[in-house]
């Protein structure tokens, strides 16, 4: 196992940055304070992509490039156009138990997202109740595909799109789906049972090791299928709030901290950088 710390800070001056993507040779992530979706090239130009009045988080790609984005308060899947302009691509307010969060989005344009499973405050833990995985069809369709998940929150396909991985953070583990025909889940396991360290958002190597963010461990860990560490990067001081690997090789780790306490964060006060590092094992 190796320990390390980022090299250096991508972006910084944000305010607390969920849905952190790699796409078409940049880097996409939602900015929760500002309710921003930005973009940074490889080439070192940021962009504002979209204001979301709903606060935006997970965001992934359909096959013909726009971008899907959840809307967390008012429970709404939007298309990114062109233009910049977000329309409705699913409405999943009859479905969805409190904020919806995170998302996945597959080849085909199959979008996979949950919710926090309660209303109330982040600070009052008999709030939490299981969760549902919603499956959004490419025409909007929204059916529920796994129950009895604690917070739902970062998810990744396996490179040859048969495996969906979802952390459940309230849990501790990372937990996976055989994704048959038509987008159905099955065959539930544990994919890590990560101990003491709660899960946020993921990404997955070509290797199918999966790269976590524990936010209040303050570490990114790099574990296998059954629960080996075989990489941990530090950042001490700051929640380690969700992970991607891009650029130009596949082998920068991009890791979205935040300086905040689950007081400050409830009450919007945080500070948030994108920091970065290269990696031996890319992703795809």
């Amino acid at each position: 196992m190796k320990t390390a710390t980022t090299q250096r800070v991508a972006v910084d001056g944000l305010g607390y940055c969920e849905g952190l993507c790699w796409h078409d040779d940049e880097l996409w992530w939602s900015d929760f304070l500002s309710r921003r979706v930005l973009s940074l090239a490889s080439d070192g130009t940021a962009k504002q992509r979209a204001y979301i009045a709903g606060q935006p988080s997970g965001i992934g790609f359909l096959p013909d490039g726009n971008p899907l984005i959840v809307s967390m308060m008012d429970h709404l899947l939007l298309k990114l156009l062109g233009d910049g302009h977000p329309i409705v691509h699913a409405n999943v307010s009859a479905l969805s138990r409190g904020p919806t969060n995170d998302l996945v989005v597959d080849a085909t344009g199959r979008a996979y997202l949950g919710s926090f499973g309660f209303e109330a405050s982040y600070e009052d833990a008999s709030a939490l109740k299981p969760s549902t995985l919603l499956l959004v069809s490419p025409e909007g369709a929204v059916t529920p595909v796994a129950d009895d998940l604690m917070f739902p929150n970062g998810m990744a396909i396996s490179q040859d799109g048969r495996v969906l991985i979802v952390a459940e953070t309230f849990a501790n583990r990372l937990t996976a789906f055989d994704i048959g025909s038509g987008g159905s889940l099955g065959g539930r396991r544990v994919f890590a049972d990560l101990a003491t360290r709660a899960p946020d958002g993921i990404c997955m190597d070509v290797t199918g090791a999966v790269w976590a963010a524990c936010p209040f461990a303050g570490e990114f860990v790099r574990v296998a299928e059954g629960g080996e560490i075989l990489d941990i990067v530090e950042v001490p001081g700051r929640w380690a709030v969700t992970v991607a690997l891009g650029g130009r090789n596949r082998d920068t780790l991009f890791c979205a901290t935040a300086r905040t306490t689950l007081t400050d964060f409830h009450v919007g006060r945080s500070t948030a950088a994108i920091e970065a590092l290269r990696v031996d094992v890319p992703g795809f």
